[in-house]
This record gives C-alpha cells, sequence and structure tokens, in this order.
C-alpha cells in the first residue's frame, strides 16, 4: 500500500478521497488553488500545496504544478478525481513517466475510451450493443454525410469523438440541415477538445440514462456494481441519480452487466469505470465509458456496500479485487441529489458566502460536501458544492427519507437548487418511476409556462 497520495481535485470530491485514504492509513496531500485555501479538506490537511491562482488553467489543469507537488510531498501516487485531468491520458502518462502512479486506468485505455469513436468500435468488437451510426469519424464529402444519415433514419445526432460532459452534440431532424450542423459541430468541437472529428448516431426520441459502474485489477478480474438511473437531466447534465434503476428487468442487467465485465478484461482495463447506456423499449445502446470514478457513485456504495474511492486505491497499489462477481448483492434503493450553488429555476450560479448551513441526518442519509458555516463558495469552479444521499428498503422509503433530508437541509447566504429538487421529490412522474431523459427539461418548460 502507498504511504502518500496526493489527490490532484478540489471541492466534495477531494474530501472524499482524503477520507478514504484515512480509512485505509494512507496520507493524503491536498493541492489546492488560492481561491481554495480556506476549503475544509485543505484545513483537515495533513500536507497542503498550493498550486495557483483562482482560474483551473493555471492550478488544477496545470500537469507541472500538480507533478512538482506530488515530488516536493515525496507522494507515491495521484488520485485525479473527477473532471478536471481525470481521464487526461497526457496526464495519467506524464504521471507514470514522472515515477508516481496514477490511481485510474493506463493512458492507452484513457485514450481508447475517450475518443468516442475508438470506444465504440472497442464495444461492438466486445459484443456490447451500441447505437446504430456512422461506423467510425464522418467524411467531409457532403453527398456520403448525406447517405450516412439517410440509411440511420432521422433524426440523428451528430457527437464530437472527443466531447463529454453534455457538450459537442447536434440534433439534426432534417436533410436541408444537415451538412450545416455536421460543420458547426466541428468548429465547436475543435475550439472546444482541440479534435474536430465527428460521428453520427440515430437520435433515441425518449431513451432512459442508464449507466453500469465496473471495477477492475491488474490480473484480469472485472466486476460490475449493478446499476445506475441518471435520467433526471438538464442540458445533459445530470440533477438526481438513483440504484438500482426502477422497473428494469434484472436479467437484462445481468446480461449487459457481464457483458461491461467481459470488455474491461478485454481492453485490459484497471480501476474504476462507468458504461453509459440509453435504454429504449428494452435494448441497451451503448454511448460512452467514463475512465474515472463518477459524481454519482455514492448511489452504487449505498447499495452494495462496496467502497469504490477504497477499491480504486488498493487496486492501483496493486492488490486483486476483494471479491467476485457472486459476492456482490444489491441491497434497497438509493437516491442522490446534486446541490448546486445556483438559483433553482433560472440556473444562474450563486457564489458568495454561506452564513448558515445545517446537514440533514437520520437513518440511512448520506451527505458528501466540503462547505461549511462561513465557507465562500468561489465563482471559478463547477457550481456543485455537495450530494445528498439517501437509501432505504424500498425506493419508497428512499423517496420519503429524501423529501424528509431536503427539508431539513438548511444554506443560508447563497441560493441553491433545493428547492427544485423538493418539487421533484412529490412528482407524480417521477415517483412512479422510469421517466426518461427528457423529462426534466419539459417539467421545467411546462413550470415556467405557469409562473
Amino acid at each position: 500500500m502507498f504511504k502518500k497520495i496526493l489527490i490532484a481535485n478540489r471541492g466534495e470530491i477531494a474530501l472524499r478521497i482524503q477520507r478514504a485514504c484515512r480509512e485505509l492509513g494512507v496520507k493524503a496531500v491536498m493541492v489546492y488553488s488560492e481561491a481554495d485555501r480556506d476549503a475544509k479538506y485543505v484545513r483537515l490537511a495533513e500536507e497542503a500545496v498550493c498550486i495557483g491562482p483562482a482560474p483551473a488553467g493555471q492550478s488544477y489543469l496545470q500537469m507541472p504544478a500538480i507533478i512538482s507537488a506530488a515530488e516536493v510531498s515525496d507522494a507515491e501516487a495521484i488520485h485525479p478525481g473527477y473532471g478536471f485531468l481525470s481521464e487526461n491520458a497526457d496526464f495519467a502518462e506524464r504521471v507514470e513517466q514522472s515515477g508516481f502512479t496514477f490511481i485510474g486506468p493506463t493512458a492507452q485505455s484513457i485514450r481508447i475510451m475517450g475518443d468516442k469513436v475508438s470506444a465504440k468500435q472497442s464495444m461492438i468488437k466486445a459484443g456490447v450493443p451500441c447505437v446504430p451510426g456512422s461506423d467510425g469519424e464522418l467524411p467531409d464529402d457532403p453527398a456520403e454525410i448525406r447517405r450516412i444519415a439517410k440509411n440511420i433514419g432521422y433524426p440523428v445526432i451528430i457527437k464530437a469523438a472527443g466531447g463529454g460532459g453534455g457538450r459537442g452534440m447536434r440534433v439534426v431532424h432534417t436533410e436541408a440541415a444537415l451538412v450545416n450542423a455536421v460543420q458547426m459541430t466541428k468548429s465547436e468541437a475543435q475550439a472546444a477538445f482541440g479534435n474536430p472529428s465527428v460521428y453520427m448516431e440515430k437520435f433515441l426520441q425518449n431513451p432512459r440514462h442508464i449507466e453500469i459502474q465496473v471495477l477492475a485489477d491488474n490480473y484480469k478480474n472485472a466486476v460490475y456494481l449493478g446499476e445506475r438511473d441518471c435520467s433526471m437531466q438538464r442540458r445533459h447534465q445530470k440533477v438526481i441519480e438513483e440504484a438500482p434503476a426502477f422497473g428494469i428487468p434484472r436479467r437484462l442487467i445481468e446480461k449487459i452487466g457481464e457483458r461491461c465485465a467481459a470488455a474491461c478484461k478485454r481492453i485490459g482495463y484497471r480501476g474504476a469505470g462507468t458504461f453509459e447506456f440509453l435504454y429504449e423499449n428494452g435494448e441497451f445502446y451503448f454511448i460512452e465509458m467514463n475512465t474515472r470514478v463518477q459524481v454519482e457513485h455514492p448511489v452504487t456504495e449505498m447499495i452494495t456496500g462496496i467502497d469504490i474511492v477504497k477499491n480504486q486505491i488498493l487496486v492501483a497499489a496493486g492488490e486483486k479485487l476483494p471479491f467476485t462477481q457472486r459476492q456482490i448483492q444489491i441491497r434497497g434503493h438509493a437516491i442522490e441529489c446534486r446541490i448546486n450553488a445556483e438559483d433553482p429555476y433560472k440556473f444562474f450560479p450563486s457564489p458568495g458566502r454561506i452564513t448558515a448551513w445545517h446537514a440533514p441526518g437520520g437513518p440511512g442519509v448520506r451527505v458528501d460536501s466540503h462547505i461549511y458555516s462561513g465557507y465562500f463558495v468561489p465563482p471559478n469552479y463547477d457550481s456543485m458544492i455537495g450530494k445528498i444521499i439517501v437509501h432505504g428498503d424500498t425506493r419508497e422509503e428512499a423517496l420519503a427519507r429524501m423529501r424528509t433530508a431536503l427539508l431539513e437541509t438548511v444554506v443560508e447566504g447563497i441560493k441553491t437548487n433545493i428547492p427544485l429538487h423538493r418539487e421533484l421529490m412529490v412528482d407524480a412522474s417521477f415517483c412512479a418511476g422510469g421517466t426518461n431523459i427528457h423529462y426534466l427539461e419539459h417539467w421545467l418548460e411546462q413550470r415556467s409556462g405557469l409562473l
């Protein structure tokens, strides 16, 4: 086991990894920007290194600064968390070349799965079902682009090969709009990801977003930890997640889970990862793989009792997975609400000083957050300030616990999206289960029309 790990991230995930390190008896070195000097995890740290000014481009995205921090602190490994450099193959490579262990998959795996075209081709070879679409990157010839779209059938969606986080996508309903949409998406992809390559897929009308959590070690052992439903989204950004997914037969989950685990073995994957699918009419369609721990990992931890972050560290240290697929049991139901510092309905960011903070409690309630009374939420980063996660024996019990938890939560001094979550937890369609990825946006449109 490592003696010291550098945590190359911020916010609630930095605190989450710090806690996992403490449980393993490993010292954690925190890096921080000038804006995060007073963060809870920095105050609690045995060791912390400032890596630059507030803008992420001058701090958390600065590879040399992070590697230098690992060198001066004598760390042995670097945990990237999620976001920032967590899925950057060049960073993973530089970490390993500098003599440290990257707590995540190999740079090769990140490259294969980070490019949506190569990821899809790898999954087809591994027998994982994919959305019907182009065989690879779209050509420059307009006539050929139109031919491909006609074979797929409208509507289609144009996606950036290097995209992620809901960016670099454009839906096209008619042939007249096709070529222009492809060119616009290429330009946006080049500007946002430094890669102009795009591909085309059938646009599914009313799918759900279902993902499979996997863990794999260096010894060709791979397991899946059930599924999560992340269909409650706004602009492709997840708002509420739950596990397991309501109403999907277990035999289908087991079938797709086994294929995901087999795909991990095929590509030599190690660590934590997530296969994301669209699910419609009883069929799963692979869309991408996240080669890191995800924001919503706690719901899986709650229903399996498996600590995903600790297992990331154990696998990176060269240990075998301590359980087999047969030993993994799914118990009860878990729901997670992302708490953002933003207007609950207009979604404008709301940075500023938190004057009062009271976290909820009680049976089956977990709060992952780095905030405290007096904490200043900086304007420089993502607006998420925490997550409320609940677990119950049934989905109904989990919903009831989440309603209570949200009522108990107090955040004053800034706006948060807690009022939105309180409304959604009593919405009839959401409570019934099985809403699709467009439901929340339609719900918000209807609500604004009623105001």
